[in-house]
């Protein structure tokens, strides 16, 4: 009897065993990804018609925060996401021991410098007042491209951790207001110009591509570094999911719905 038992325990084990694999062999092409509302999502939207063109199914799970997508990503609830750029992905590796690697860039979304009291740059008086993200990240990129359009001069050893105080030419002696990135569309009232998030800029009804007067452009420093990536657990690479979601996420089909649909808004990086 007990043997009977055991054998029994044994073809029972083995069973759930058989079942398992088979489980996870008919969700080989099943993609999941988790990714932010907008513009993330609705890209993948998008990329799943091409994926089903190569046999795959994409499932989108989205997020509202910028924590839980790596960790559930880390968990193996998810196959990738889509939502950060290298250097979030990287800054969170080391404060979370996770092990999350770039499969590929998609998209940037440009800061663009808009207008506020005044709606050009030749109206642009000495002492004249511009808003800009308070943050590290976006702070540097902003006054990387007030550099780019000459208004001022960025100490180059400063590089993507620019602040005002690295300003080392400033003949119009601009004045810079510091502000939440949230908050910086509001303040259009109250000063000259300000240089807001593509996010923010798009949550306020502006798009870089029609209402700003000066842009990060596609080949700029900040645009390489904060291009949008698809994540994915380190030494999943070059698995076929995740290079059918690439090849699905860089097609014509999507480069065409962002071009169309964000216009300058969000840039594809293909």
């Amino acid at each position: 009897m007990k043997k009977l038992g055991s054998v029994l325990l044994i073809s029972v084990l083995g069973l759930a065993l058989f079942t398992g694999c088979s489980a996870k062999g008919t969700d080989e092409k099943t993609i999941v990804v988790g990714a932010s509302p907008a513009p993330h999502a609705e890209i993948l939207a998008i990329a799943s018609d091409v994926l089903k063109e190569d046999g795959y199914t994409l499932e989108i799970k989205e997020f509202t925060d910028y924590v839980q997508p790596n960790l559930t990503l880390q968990n193996k609830e998810l196959d990738a996401n889509f939502f950060q750029h290298l250097p979030y992905l990287e800054d969170f590796n080391v404060k979370n021991n996770t092990k999350l690697v770039s499969a590929g860039v998609v998209h940037y979304e440009p800061l663009g410098l808009y207008p506020g009291k005044i709606k050009t740059l030749d109206a642009i008086a000495s002492g004249a007042t511009i808003a800009i993200p308070n943050d590290t990240t976006n702070e540097a990129r902003a006054l990387l491209l007030l550099e780019t359009i000459g208004l001022i001069k960025v100490d180059p050893n400063a590089g993507l951790e620019a602040t005002p105080k690295d300003v080392i030419e400033n003949p119009k002696n601009i004045v810079f207001k510091e502000l939440e990135a949230a908050q910086l569309a509001r303040s259009l009232p109250d000063v000259d110009l300000a240089v807001i998030n593509g996010n923010y800029a798009i949550e306020a009804g502006l798009n870089a591509g029609t209402d700003a007067i000066a842009k990060e452009e596609k080949d700029s420093l900040a645009a390489q570094t904060y291009a949008n990536i698809v994540a994915v657990r380190a030494g999943d690479e070059k698995s076929e999911k995740t290079l059918a979601l690439m090849k699905a996420l860089q097609s014509e089909k999507v480069i065409s719905f962002i071009e169309s649909n964000y216009q300058g808004a969000v840039v594809p990086m293909s």
